[in-house]
């Protein structure tokens, strides 16, 4: 059984779908939030397979090659033979505790878009003209242009979900705030020292390597934008 519907909805069929289920049968849920599902199934029906998935990509991308972040509450053969099957599609099954699930979206998801949209409403407010702003736009912000498009071309209603359902949202967007105050508070004290110590601090945050097999492969999109 899976349950692709909104999270009210998924947590209020669980005790009636458990009664139902038959031995050994599998729950899945594509909830966005995994926390709560978890509390409910170990509370109502401990003993039903259920595992959760996250797919980490738009409905319209193809599944070959891309993460699928997946919650097993209660594992078994039904479990491990559906994740198995995830994987035999393509996809690249990344296998996370529901906890650290909600903690890793919050920054994957709710900061990443609200760092986005925090910059188109710098736009709508700075209104530069758009024609020569693309024009002249060198390629980091030409992809937030572009990610700001694609966000703004969505669902409201996908990406309010995002910031509202989340525990952790409201963390990672007050981290996002005191980046952007420490920045100006830097530059306004024209303290260069200490906006080095800023971007020392992010480097360590990212470690070597990651940083560099990251670095690298924004070379290669950037070299890519015509």
């Amino acid at each position: 059984m899976l349950l692709a519907v909104p999270e009210q909805a998924a947590l209020d069929a669980v005790a009636p779908l458990a009664a139902l289920m038959r031995p050994g049968a599998l729950l899945a849920d594509t909830l966005s939030v995994k926390s709560r599902m978890a509390r409910r199934l170990r509370t109502t029906a401990p003993a039903l397979q259920a595992v959760g998935l996250n797919p980490m990509f738009a409905p319209s991308l193809p599944l070959p090659g891309r993460p699928v972040a997946a919650v097993t509450v209660t594992g078994g053969p039904a479990a491990r033979a559906f994740l198995g099957l995830v994987a035999g599609w393509g996809g690249r099954v990344v296998e996370l505790d529901p906890a650290e699930h909600d903690t890793l979206t919050a920054v994957q998801q709710a900061a990443t878009h609200a760092a986005v949209l925090s910059f188109g409403l710098a736009l709508a407010e700075l209104r530069p003209g758009m024609t020569a702003l693309r024009a002249s736009a060198p390629p980091p912000h030409r992809t937030l242009l572009m990610l700001l498009a694609r966000i703004a071309s969505g669902s409201p209603e996908v990406y309010w979900d995002v910031q509202a359902g989340n525990p952790h949202a409201d963390a990672a967007r007050r981290a996002l705030g005191r980046g952007l105050e420490r920045i100006g508070r830097a530059v306004a004290d024209g303290d260069e020292d200490a906006f080095e110590d800023l971007v020392e601090e992010v480097r360590g945050a990212l470690g070597d390597h990651h940083r560099d097999e990251l670095a690298q492969a924004c070379a290669r999109l950037f070299a890519d934008l015509a």
